[in-house]
């Protein structure tokens, strides 16, 4: 690993270290209205979807939201994380109906409208897949605290994505309830995405 690539992934967990409480706790959690308080998650956005359809944070108003960053190339974390959120939208059954679950892509090079549908194809149908330009993710993810970065290419062309993991619930009116993390068992999970839908 260079220097250079040291220093990076140190400055991103430092980061993430101050943020822990935030992106990667397991169960029990600080109280969610604690959370928001401290430090403010979310804001205005403007992308487009899976169908290349123009969305806002507005589109997706009146309703709970599931916001997940990944990207479609990604070897184990995304897939891993869709597979559990399909699992768990199944399980609090027509109460899946009562939220907007996205995934949104800090992969746009690669993750054009059209591939995100493809590939969510394998996941619960409720997923939405949002996309855009480097400038349009670069500000939903700071809107979020999502870090990310583009890995070293391969020979081949080939790269990973270094992000943030963690699964963000918000209310109706947009405003941060609660997370879930890699970390978190499916029981609690269940009763937070259940409790979201309640709000």
């Amino acid at each position: 690993m260079s220097a250079l690539r040291i220093i990076q992934v140190a400055a991103i967990a430092s980061v993430v270290a101050l943020m822990t409480g935030i992106i990667v706790f397991s169960q029990p959690s600080p109280p969610a209205k604690q959370q928001a308080e401290s430090v403010p998650i979310g804001g205005p956005f403007e992308l487009v979807d899976q169908d290349g359809i123009k969305v806002t944070d507005k589109t997706f108003a009146g309703k709970p939201s599931v916001i997940f960053f990944g990207y479609t190339s990604c070897p184990d974390a995304c897939p891993t994380t869709l597979f559990s959120l399909s699992t768990w939208l199944k399980a609090i059954g027509p109460d899946a109906d009562k939220l907007n679950v996205l995934f949104i892509s800090i992969d746009p090079e690669r993750d054009i409208s059209a591939h995100l549908k493809e590939y969510l194809s394998s996941f619960d149908p409720r997923i939405r897949g949002l996309t855009g330009t480097d400038e349009q993710i670069a500000a939903v993810a700071k809107e979020y605290h999502v870090l990310y970065y583009k890995g070293v290419p391969l020979e081949t062309g080939a790269y990973t994505m270094d992000h943030t993991t963690a699964i963000y619930l918000m209310d109706r009116a947009g405003k941060f309830v609660n997370s879930i993390s890699l970390r978190t068992e499916d029981k609690f999970a269940i009763e937070r995405l259940r409790q979201l839908a309640a709000l």
